[in-house]
């Protein structure tokens, strides 16, 4: 193919895009999610994002006996007890450490994923899941505590690779009229994680004094189930295509999780991506941060991902304990009302992955940020005055209900879809490096300065993270293009506008002395194609 006659190759397949994105969609819709799909999203989430999930909640139950084994042990040891001031520096390491490893494996995961693909990068980190379950569930037979807090660092490794590969792997096998559903699947495994760590730390199940090891035995479950099913499916087409260069296996990925035998139009989508990319060599971090294409882009994840932390999730946790108290609940029946949370945490990210094709990501996660705004304006009138007014308690507990709603209807899941769409395959890994390093640093934030937060300002410290989810709405609505039902290039199409530049430009700024010609890098997917036997029906 040569240049005189790529205009009309893009306008075709423009045409078929609009075609398949236009009145049809909801049949699309339907269509498209072929079972190959269903079971990739499913085991993938289960065994990554699900336990991200999981070890969110999986410490607090267990809580008062773990810090009865810390003080056993060290008094063993030394032949006296551990004074209040180091238990507590101790539990604090042990909950916090969860987020020094997510950053170390956020910031891993772009050489991981580029030499060993999506799919493989999931099946591997596997290894952190199973020797982190086995440090922390034989940390009291062997007496170690050191075990527990060791473990709960590689489990942070295992969470910080998983929440990268998962939502790149998600967004390159779905079809673009429902890749912002299917994206969903990450957040909502994680809330049913969270639920999950919720129900087996009832003092019924694990939550005892001889049990507690056992909420951590049981991640290896996931992280077996992912090593049995997912090498049976196949790896990221646009991967294979794009940065392997293997058209054969490409198509055959893309026919399995489309359910159809002809694929000819997607195959030509990614490559028309690549026509317009010229280049399909990954680009670092620091290429990336320079490339003036891609400012707002970079911009927006890192002011989402930093809202999604910052936005005063984990203090509403800490609060729900002392508010279901003030409202006159039972302390012994408290962990039970607490699942409430974990449910309608769940229920809102089911409601959000099955609106988000229709309503749109723009919607969801302005309205998220907006309605936690007023929740947490409305708990910090309602915790301030509920010992004057009888019936406030209850208010407090309809706000923490709310907030925990507004936030997984959009601000929990959609930052993982976003950043998987805002970027072209060469961009994709450093971005959910950087988002990874912005969501894990946050992270460790909020959990170091909360509680002195907390200790300065009392119940107006919502007004901290009222502002902080205002300030992201407010961003977002004058930035944040609408990314449903359109393809990674019509997206770039989106943000050169607002970067100021043209696309050919923007694949200028990338590598301005490495570029090959424009007809070489036709020439060469052309053979690729007609050597992978794809050459019918692509135009």
């Amino acid at each position: 193919m040569d240049r005189a006659a790529e205009p009309e190759a893009a306008t075709l397949v423009e045409a078929a895009v609009t075609e398949g994105g236009g009145g049809g969609s909801s049949r699309a819709s339907k269509s498209n999610w072929s079972g190959s799909l269903i079971v990739a999203s499913l085991t993938g989430a289960f065994g990554s994002s699900f336990l991200y999930g999981y070890n969110l909640s999986v410490v607090n139950a267990p809580a008062v006996y773990i810090k009865k084994f810390y003080n056993e042990t060290w008094e063993r040891r030394y032949g006296f007890s551990v004074d209040q001031s180091t238990l507590t520096l101790l539990w604090s390491i042990t909950v916090s450490i969860f987020a020094i490893g997510g950053l170390v494996g956020a910031i891993i995961v772009t050489p991981i994923v580029k030499f060993f693909g999506r799919k493989c990068t999931l099946l591997l980190n596997n290894v952190f899941a199973v020797a982190a379950a086995l440090l922390m569930s034989l940390s009291l037979l062997v007496g170690s505590f050191e075990m527990l807090i060791l473990g709960r660092v590689v489990m942070g490794v295992d969470a910080g690779i998983s929440l990268s590969a998962l939502p790149m792997y998600l967004s390159e096998i779905s079809p673009k009229e429902i890749r912002g559903s299917l994206g969903q699947v990450t957040a909502i495994f994680i809330c049913i994680g969270v639920f999950t760590g919720q129900v087996l730390g009832l003092p019924q199940i694990f939550g005892q004094e001889s049990r507690w090891p056992y909420l951590f035995g049981a991640i290896i479950v996931p992280s077996l189930v992912q090593v049995v099913i997912l090498p049976f499916l196949p790896e990221s087409p646009r991967y294979l295509l794009l940065e392997k260069h293997n058209t054969s296996k490409a198509e055959k990925a893309f026919q399995t999780f489309l359910g159809k035998a002809d694929v000819s139009q997607e195959i030509e989508e990614v490559l028309a991506e690549s026509r317009v990319q010229r280049n399909t060599k990954l680009v670092s971090i620091l290429q990336l941060l320079r490339t003036r294409s891609a400012r707002w882009q970079i911009a927006t994840v890192v002011i989402t991902m930093g809202c999604y932390q910052l936005c005063g999730l984990n203090a509403i946790w800490y609060y729900t304990n002392n508010i279901f108290s003030g409202a006159g609940i039972n302390h012994e029946t408290i962990p039970y009302v607490t699942l409430s949370t974990g449910a309608v945490e769940t229920l809102a990210a089911v409601f959000s992955g099955l609106v988000i094709e229709r309503l749109g990501r723009r919607p969801l996660l302005i309205g998220g940020f907006g309605l936690m705004t007023v929740f947490f304006a409305v708990l910090t009138i309602s915790l301030t005055l509920q010992k004057s007014v009888d019936w406030l308690p209850y208010l407090s507990i309809f706000c923490i209900l709310a907030i925990i709603a507004s936030f997984c209807i959009g601000p929990g899941g959609i930052p993982f879809v976003l950043t998987g769409e805002f970027f072209q395959q060469s961009q994709r890994p450093s971005a959910f490096m950087i988002a990874g390093t912005v969501n894990w640093l946050s992270n460790f934030t909020v959990g170091l300065l909360f509680p002195f937060i907390q200790s300065g300002l009392q119940t107006y410290c919502f007004l901290v993270f009222a502002a902080i989810c205002f300030t992201g709405a407010t961003y977002l609505f004058f930035v944040l293009p609408e990314t449903k039902n359109k393809t990674f290039h019509e997206i770039s199409q989106e943000f050169a506008k607002r970067n100021k530049v043209s696309l050919e430009m923007q694949e200028m700024n990338h590598y301005p002395g490495e570029r090959k010609s424009s007809a070489e890098q036709e020439s060469n997917f052309t053979s690729s194609v007609d050597n992978g036997g794809t050459k019918k029906g692509i135009v």
